[in-house]
């Protein structure tokens, strides 16, 4: 693997508020904190072409007395046993659970997967976020 070294043309406020937060972040240079930022944009279009293999977690907080949302989280679960490779399941309080759910695949399949856990009846938030499983970024 070899190195490219090439040259960006910033306005010198864009560039200070960029050194501030690299600095916050811990980051020891530009380099590293902009290879950060090439990476995720590189993640985030193989989230958007729907076509790339992702991995991540769909979290969801409901209330496990309302309806069916018990049964069908865990239908829903087999229903997709390629994808899914974990759960976690959190007891909150008396009425409302937390799951954590890993999933990996096409992002295609993946966004499919959360939009139907999430918007199951008794389900108060959830939410989806998805990385790459690392095999294609350097």
């Amino acid at each position: 693997m070899g190195i490219t070294r090439f040259g960006v043309s910033v306005p010198d406020e864009l560039l200070e508020r960029f050194d501030r937060i690299i600095a916050e972040r811990g980051y020891v240079n530009r380099s590293e904190a902009i290879r950060d930022m090439m990476r995720d944009f590189i993640v985030r279009h193989e989230w958007e072409t729907g076509e790339g293999d992702v991995a991540g977690t769909i979290t969801i907080v409901y209330n496990h007395d309302e309806a069916d949302v018990v049964r069908e989280l865990l239908d829903l679960q087999h229903e997709y046993i390629d994808e899914i490779v974990s759960s976690l399941h959190v007891h909150m309080d008396a009425h409302n659970c937390l799951e954590v759910v890993v999933v990996r695949g096409k992002a295609s399949r993946v966004k499919e997967i959360a939009e139907r856990l999430i918007s199951l009846k008794g389900v108060k938030h959830g939410k989806l976020v998805m990385t790459t499983t690392g095999r294609e970024l350097v």
